[in-house]
């Protein structure tokens, strides 16, 4: 089992920025895929960005230039780093965990964080 645990997200103005960092434990796998997901109200789920342990990276084409995805290995931890938040972006957003062997969508999930952007 791995356990995840969320922090961040919030109320910001349209422009503004949010940090999400998600922290991983249990039984790790030494190689793995780590990702922010979008959660919409007909529940289906659309990956925002991820970064592998070997530091591969994927965004959605809408949060290129305004997202940066970073991982700090050692401390199993992902960190969204959201800049120039538009009210589109508002969603519950969702860490993901799997090995990079696993499809894609699969792995363990947490609860998630609201991240809501006021226009």
């Amino acid at each position: 089992q791995v356990q995840l645990v969320e922090s961040g997200g919030g109320l910001v103005q349209a422009g503004g920025s949010l940090r999400l960092s998600c922290t991983a434990s249990g039984a790790l796998d030494g190689s793995s895929s780590m990702g922010w997901y979008r959660q919409t109200p007909e529940n289906q789920r659309e990956l925002v960005a991820s970064m592998t342990s070997g530091g591969n990276t994927r965004y959605m084409n809408s949060v290129k230039g305004r997202f940066t995805v970073s991982r700090e290995n050692d401390k199993n931890t992902l960190v969204l780093q959201m800049n120039s938040l538009k009210p589109e972006d508002t969603a519950l957003y969702v860490c993901n965990y799997r090995s990079i062997w696993a499809p894609s969508g699969s792995g363990y999930w947490g609860r998630g964080t609201q991240v809501t952007v006021s226009s």
